[in-house]
């Protein structure tokens, strides 16, 4: 899986991730064993890329310990 960091979160649920390829956006429904609040700006995580409505989203988020 790839990984990044949690450059931004906003307080209506969704977020971006600093990637090798750039920023890619998030949803709090992508999380996996992390709650939204327990995320922080600069966290370590993995994901998966997947196709959102508006282009290329994270899926399957969950923290790298």
């Amino acid at each position: 899986m790839p990984q990044g960091t949690i450059k931004k979160l906003t307080d209506k649920g969704f977020g971006f991730i600093g990637t090798d390829k750039g920023d890619l956006f998030f949803h709090l429904s992508a999380l996996e064993g992390v709650t939204f609040e327990e995320l922080q700006e600069g966290q370590k995580v993995e994901y998966n890329e997947g196709q959102g409505p508006k282009g290329p989203r994270a899926e399957d988020i969950r923290p790298v310990d």
